[in-house]
């Protein structure tokens, strides 16, 4: 792609967060939205290849579906309360619309079928950019309304996450698609959260975000898409796989890795609000998920030669790793001792 229709794209997708993110007002909201949307789409479709094209056609109907809910919304709420302002969100119809829309934006269960088909037909860097900075605007508008939503709904949508992210990522062999269905999982944690303390949704996404950047970019480094190339990406970049190995693990939620931080603070909120229930049934469906990160785990470092595959061994690359991959895995695996400042925050 052109470098310079490259930067106006990241440009625009920057415009489009800041709007959304910045607004008091559902119009400069759903503003954000679309340019969002808008500014993705080239990035999804630039290898011109069929399934770029499908996938970026899934994202479009679906993102002009869920903003058109977005605005549909707003205007119930406006009519009966006549108040545009976010946060003034008390209608109980325009909740429950915005909470469908707001849930399709992001992929949360039942509208979760265009997340790993978008996922799978992206390049690498653009499947980054849809699993991190593309849901921050729908999470912030979630975030700016979560004392009037629905908590029974929004403790359902978020079990159905945990469970179908875990349970359709089991027997998936794109790598792509299983990091779909794990942020799938991931957004139950979050959504099961938001009602009682939003404050821990948003530490859960940034934690999320980081880690998720790190496999992403760890990935793209070593050029792996599938596990049968993952197979043997051992020798190429033994360091870094290793580093992989500890981030899928974070990402788990194992303990003492960073991705435990979020889990273990939701459920103690959770315990608090006297849903032990909903507790102990999110974390077992958590299992689910663990399964497919420790079968990523084991293909990355554990299947060594003499272990035979359909692929040649990689020649080892004497490319060094980037700043930027070493800060975040640093992050993503080390961040736990830094818990009790994060307890303070939240």
């Amino acid at each position: 792609m052109n470098p310079q229709a490259n930067l106006i794209f990241i440009a625009s997708l920057l415009l489009g967060t800041t709007i959304t993110i910045s607004s008091n007002h559902w119009i400069m909201a759903w503003t954000g939205l679309e340019i969002n949307t808008l500014a993705i789409l080239p990035l999804i479709s630039k290898s011109h290849h069929p399934r770029a094209i499908e996938a970026a056609t899934k994202y479009f109907l679906t993102q002009a579906a869920a903003s058109a809910l977005v605005l549909f919304s707003s205007m119930t709420n406006a009519w009966h309360t006549g108040q545009w302002d976010i946060t003034q969100l008390t209608h109980p119809t325009s909740c429950l619309i915005l909470t469908s829309a707001i849930a399709m934006k992001l992929g949360l269960v039942p509208f979760h079928f265009w997340f790993p088909e978008v996922l799978q037909g992206s390049p690498l860097t653009t499947g980054l950019i849809l699993s991190t900075a593309m849901k921050l605007p729908p999470m912030t508008l979630l975030y700016m309304t979560s004392s009037s939503l629905n908590p029974t709904l929004l403790t359902i949508l978020a079990i159905l996450s945990a469970a179908l992210g875990g349970w359709m990522g089991l027997n998936q062999t794109q790598i792509r698609k299983i990091l779909a269905f794990s942020s799938i999982s991931h957004l139950g944690w979050m959504a099961i959260i938001l009602i009682y303390n939003p404050k821990l949704t948003l530490l859960n996404f940034y934690l999320y975000a980081v880690m998720t950047t790190t496999v992403f970019l760890t990935l793209n480094t070593t050029k792996v898409l599938k596990l049968s190339t993952l197979l043997t990406a051992w020798t190429k970049a033994p360091s870094l796989n290793t580093m992989l190995l500890l981030t899928l693990l974070s990402l788990a939620g194992l303990p003492p890795l960073t991705g435990f931080l979020p889990k273990w603070l939701i459920i103690q909120e959770l315990t608090k609000q006297d849903m032990a229930p909903a507790a102990t049934l999110i974390s077992l469906l958590s299992l689910l998920s663990l399964f497919f990160y420790l079968r990523l785990a084991y293909c990355t470092t554990i299947t060594l030669p003499p272990h035979t595959t359909n692929h040649m061994k990689q020649w080892r690359t004497n490319k060094p790793t980037s700043t930027a991959i070493a800060i975040l895995t640093t992050v993503s695996v080390m961040l736990l001792p830094a818990s009790p400042m994060f307890l303070t925050i939240v």
